[in-house]
């Protein structure tokens, strides 16, 4: 519950933006794992992973001065797919950073890669499909619009090819063709 408050607070009381931050930058949210973040094994839950991550986009969202231009617009984010890398555990009072960014954007939706370190170390890498709706009609918002209302360029970076496979697999990927079942 408690990164849900966080999340909300990140939501509706964004921190300043950060001059001249572009969509392309990275943008570093700072966190320590808390007693509610734990599971059994005590060890941050898988789940919070993703919680955590949230607050992390918020603050990328924040970060671009993007809160009152997407507000205006009425376009709001929504994850399509994500998916987690393990590689360390997080426990109890352990200082740890996420490293949000852009890595390119197809006609459907933006990738992200979201990096947990701590003392420089990987721990989790997880990778996102995010896509923007507008509010009241939930019709989808082309991801190059949105790079656009950001300042950003109108040709998104070549993915990596791991990012574009995992687009492919879990079929967030534009599509030039619509798909026919066989």
């Amino acid at each position: 519950m408690t990164r849900q408050i966080q999340l909300l607070v990140a939501s509706t009381m964004p921190r300043k933006a950060v001059p001249g931050r572009t969509v392309l930058d990275p943008s570093v949210t700072r966190m320590r794992v808390r007693p509610g973040d734990l599971d059994f094994y005590l060890h941050v839950n898988n789940g919070v992973y993703l919680q955590m991550m949230d607050v992390a986009r918020s603050h990328f969202i924040a970060d671009l001065g993007a809160v009152p231009l997407l507000q205006d617009k009425g376009w709001y984010p929504v994850v399509a797919a994500s998916t987690m890398t393990y590689r360390r555990s997080l426990r109890l009072w352990d200082r740890f950073e996420i490293t949000t960014r852009v890595l390119g954007w197809d006609e459907r939706v933006v990738y992200l890669e979201q990096v947990f370190t701590r003392r420089g170390d990987l721990c989790a890498r997880g990778l996102v499909a995010g896509r923007f709706l507008t509010r009241g009609s939930g019709e989808r918002v082309p991801a190059p619009a949105v790079v656009g209302l950001l300042g950003g360029e109108a040709v998104s970076p070549t993915l990596p090819d791991d990012v574009a496979a995992w687009s492919r697999a879990v079929d967030v990927a534009h599509r030039d063709a619509p798909v026919t079942e066989r």
